[in-house]
């Protein structure tokens, strides 16, 4: 891009991101949703995939939770990552409540632990679409791709400088240098983060994809411009330094993402 142009494309930027942060936005997906990670025993993640196959994603249907997709994480130690969706948090609540007491829960649970508990931790983190997130696309790609969750810590005051540069900019980087966007979320007041964090999922064609994608993302001219504007408009970074996660995921055979 010439030289001259970069401080009107920065003023340009400058101006988008104030008149978005005049507007009020609303998310187009409404329901509740429940990211959980299993944090299996050694040895026992394959009876956890045992248990959802045969038992338990049929019982969560029973109990209307709504499947969104399940994965695992790319890591030595691999831990069952899966997403969940309610109509509200009081249907989560009694969803949950009639799931733990349903007899045949408790038989298959007692017949997967014979030989020793399945999990040894579960963390749980509910969260709501924001209004940029797109509509949530279930769909088995063929070859089956790789998926990445990213979790942002925003700095202080700044997560909805942070919105409006993904809104308005960030969103069609990834999608212009190869990766998908599937869905993006905040924690409610009820779960941690609420208020400072980003987490969004993207899904890439292979491992290597997702390197080229990010080193092309990197050197975009766009990027670059927009990312000094959003900066200059709140006063300083975007996020706290470490504050971007990054978990690579694969999808389990029983996804409906994939």
């Amino acid at each position: 891009m010439p030289r001259l142009l970069v401080p009107l494309c920065v003023a340009l930027c400058l101006a988008l991101l104030g008149a978005c942060s005049q507007q009020t936005f609303e998310p187009k997906d409404q329901r509740l949703f429940e990211l959980r990670v299993y944090h299996p025993h050694e040895g026992k993640l394959e009876a956890l995939h045992e248990r959802f196959r045969e038992h338990t994603l049929a019982l969560f249907e029973k109990h209307g939770m709504q499947h969104v997709g399940y994965w695992v994480t790319d890591e030595d130690a691999a831990k069952l990552v899966y997403i969940v969706a309610f109509e509200d948090e009081a249907e989560r609540d009694l969803a949950w409540a009639n799931f733990v007491e349903d007899p045949e829960w408790k038989a298959a649970y007692a017949e997967s632990i014979v030989d020793g508990r399945l999990v040894q931790k579960i963390d749980s983190t509910l969260m709501r679409t924001t209004d940029y997130s797109p509509a949530i696309l279930q769909q088995v790609a063929t070859p089956t791709r790789v998926f990445e969750l990213r979790t942002y810590k925003a700095s202080e005051g700044r997560l909805v400088h942070l919105d409006q540069r993904f809104r308005g900019a960030t969103m069609d980087l990834f999608a212009k240098h190869g990766a998908t966007n599937l869905v993006y979320f905040h924690p409610v007041e009820s779960s941690g983060g609420a208020g400072d964090t980003l987490v969004y999922l993207l899904a890439h064609d292979s491992r290597v994809a997702r390197e080229q994608m990010f080193r092309d993302f990197r050197e975009d001219e766009e990027w670059k411009e927009v990312k000094a504007a959003s900066e200059v408009a709140a006063g300083g970074p975007l996020t706290v330094k470490g504050g971007v996660k990054s978990v690579m995921l694969l999808p389990t055979d029983y996804s409906k993402i994939q």
